[in-house]
């Protein structure tokens, strides 16, 4: 490896950043050239590839977003448009990819790679935390720590006013924020795409609960539920209860931005220079990711066909922990 360039995919996640920077001054570190591709593969068809060096990621490690930005590319998922991408990496000699992403971005990468051979590293950059092959993504501590903030306060009106809130927090396809911000945030439900828990059974519970002369409920609904969002279950529940002060709050993108926490900036930083000296190893087609406190390299087809599975027994928390 003499010359590698950087990429961000996707939607951001706070500690992209962080990863950038380690990416760049690994590279820095063993002598290889570096270089910024802006925009993701969008910015790669377009030849939007900029010469980095160390002074180019200082004062980066605590911002959010991403400095290289990031885009979605539908040109790219055409033959024509990574022949275009190719041309251009070409004309800067670019011997290996890092790719900080999620899903998407990894199966972009794995198929330029098998048609063009240009090895790739990927880094799981995503708030959802749902990528097989590391316990946790960059952002991921981020986003939970900032719903929660969110949720405490909601709590303090939801008890002020005997109210009950839904709560809609981001996870399209996974739970996996909308759980530990159900248990850290004191929920009595919480909703995921990954269990079957019907709005008959949420009424249930909240009926339950009103018997029981408790006056204040939480439920967290993960925006992927398959019941529906946040102020569809609202709804239903108050045709079911209409006794009950029920309101929605959707948390939304404010998950996605914001300083990343201590835990995504060292995750960030780990991860970017596993990247970088994965490929100086000669690997391809892998993610770079932690895995039991340990460096671990997952191939692209198993990271994106690969579920990976909520831990049932923080369910089984959320239940206890509600009565």
């Amino acid at each position: 490896m003499k010359r590698i360039a950087v990429f961000t995919s996707g939607g951001d996640s706070p500690g992209m950043n962080a990863c950038i920077r380690a990416v760049v001054r690994t590279a820095v570190y063993h002598g290889i050239e570096v270089y910024g591709i802006m925009r993701g593969y969008k910015g790669m068809i377009k030849g939007e590839i900029v010469k980095l060096d160390s002074a180019s990621v200082s004062n980066t490690v605590q911002k959010g977003g991403t400095i290289l930005k990031s885009a979605r590319s539908q040109t790219f998922m055409t033959k024509e448009g990574r022949q275009q991408a190719f041309d251009q990496l070409s004309n800067h000699k670019i011997d290996g990819l890092v790719a900080i992403g999620g899903n998407g971005t990894f199966t972009g990468a794995m198929l330029f790679e098998q048609e063009f051979g240009i090895p790739t590293v990927g880094a799981p950059g995503t708030i959802d935390n749902d990528l097989f092959g590391t316990d946790y993504t960059i952002g991921y501590d981020t986003a939970v720590n900032t719903a929660l903030e969110a949720i405490d306060k909601i709590r303090d009106t939801a008890d002020s006013h005997d109210r009950c809130f839904f709560i809609e927090v981001m996870g399209r396809d996974s739970g996996y924020i909308a759980i530990p911000c159900a248990i850290g945030g004191g929920a009595e439900i919480v909703m995921i795409p990954e269990t079957q828990m019907s709005t008959d059974a949420v009424i249930d519970t909240l009926r339950t609960g009103w018997k029981r002369s408790k006056t204040s409920f939480i439920v967290i609904v993960a925006e992927g539920e398959e019941e529906g969002s946040a102020t569809i279950v609202a709804a239903k529940v108050k045709e079911a209860i209409p006794e009950m002060d029920t309101r929605v709050t959707i948390i939304g993108h404010v998950q996605r931005g914001g300083s990343p926490t201590a835990a995504d900036r060292l995750l960030g930083s780990q991860i970017g220079i596993a990247a970088v000296e994965g490929l100086m190893n000669g690997m391809r087609n892998v993610m770079a990711g932690i895995v039991d406190r340990k460096l671990v390299y997952t191939p692209f087809h198993d990271t994106i066909y690969k579920k990976k599975l909520i831990n049932q027994s923080f369910m089984r928390m959320v239940e206890i922990l509600s009565v």
